[in-house]
């Protein structure tokens, strides 16, 4: 028997359940909400998608800790009784008899900070800005044992998919330790001749042919590092800037070599849900992770990845070369 099949088949689900709660969500979004800059959707969406995510965790898993983006605390706020209503019909519509302590109560499941020996890592709505716009954002939810990352599920609901037969925007991506990648449906009732296919990525070996992506937003990411790293190797393609981790996903089928998200400062470390879902696709579809000093990641320190700064992925053949252009242009030392 496979190794984490439940956990596999528990983690695909409650994906799948969250992506159709976040694309009811979506499908609310007008011009109007755009121009207001009203970003409750994304806040019933990003709400929901944890509740409805945890929920089954705990049904299934009910032991296992859960280190999450979100906890019920604001929306408990009577200012906030209008946002807990949307939500409670959006989940509602998925789970029936779904009460506001209920919803609340699956929320702060995911409300662990500290490392343990077994736990999920999850971001309900990766890519908040993305969302809103309609553009990329992903659902990423993990399971990490023992400090190593075992499994990793990826909804990515407009990412164009690779699979035959489906021909419709949404992809998603699964990922178990020594058992490959693999790009699945997005919904459960796909037609039941789309089989999974296995991902691998780009074989590019040549340093100027590579391509790079990145972070939409600046904050996120040093664009101006990035541009120097592509002068230096002689890139001449424009980086593709994408929400989310669906960047993750994007290398992990080989439609990009690379993706760096840069440090703008010395101070600032990454959450380890916007990359442990993503880290495990890359991996096993043979790509590599590593920070900007070429060392593993290290989801031993709670809720960050304390220990290191920045994150490269890449198809592995590149790596190195980009690590050692890192290096030598002095990326990541901050006076």
């Amino acid at each position: 028997m496979c190794k984490y099949k439940k956990e596999r088949a528990v983690a695909i689900k409650a994906m799948r359940q969250a992506a159709i709660l976040c694309e009811a969500v979506a499908a609310e979004i007008t011009p109007g909400v755009l121009e207001k800059k009203d970003k409750s959707p994304v806040t019933v969406a990003d709400y929901g998608s944890q509740a409805l995510i945890c929920r089954i965790l705990q049904q299934e898993f009910p032991d296992d800790p859960i280190i999450g983006e979100e906890d019920s605390a604001g929306l408990q706020k009577k200012e906030n009784e209008h946002l807990l209503k949307r939500l409670a019909s959006h989940v509602q519509s998925i789970v029936p008899h779904a009460q506001d302590a209920d919803i609340c109560q699956w929320i702060d499941r995911g409300s662990a900070n500290k490392y343990s020996h077994r736990f999920w890592t999850l971001d309900p709505i990766d890519g908040t800005k993305g969302f809103l716009r309609k553009q990329q954002y992903a659902i990423s939810l993990a399971l990490i044992v023992n400090g190593e990352i075992v499994l990793g599920v990826l909804g990515c609901p407009n990412l164009e998919t690779a699979l035959p037969l489906l021909n419709k925007k949404g992809a998603a991506f699964v990922a178990v330790k020594g058992q490959g990648a693999y790009e699945i449906a997005l919904e459960s009732s796909a037609d039941s001749q789309t089989k999974e296919q296995r991902l691998y990525v780009s074989g590019q070996n040549d340093n100027t042919k590579i391509r790079f992506c990145e972070s939409v937003e600046k904050a996120h990411s040093s664009h101006g590092d990035a541009a120097k790293i592509a002068k230096k190797l002689g890139i001449t393609a424009q980086p593709v800037r994408l929400d989310s981790q669906t960047k993750y996903a994007v290398v992990a089928r080989g439609d990009a070599e690379a993706y760096l998200r840069l440090p703008g400062d010395n101070q600032y470390r990454e959450k380890i849900w916007d990359h442990a879902g993503g880290v495990i696709i890359v991996e096993e579809a043979g790509g590599q992770v590593t920070d900007i000093s070429g060392l593993p990641l290290d989801f031993k320190h709670g809720t960050t990845l304390k220990q290191n700064m920045g994150v490269i992925v890449s198809n592995g053949s590149c790596h190195k070369g980009i690590c050692d252009t890192i290096k030598n242009l002095n990326i990541g030392k901050f006076s």
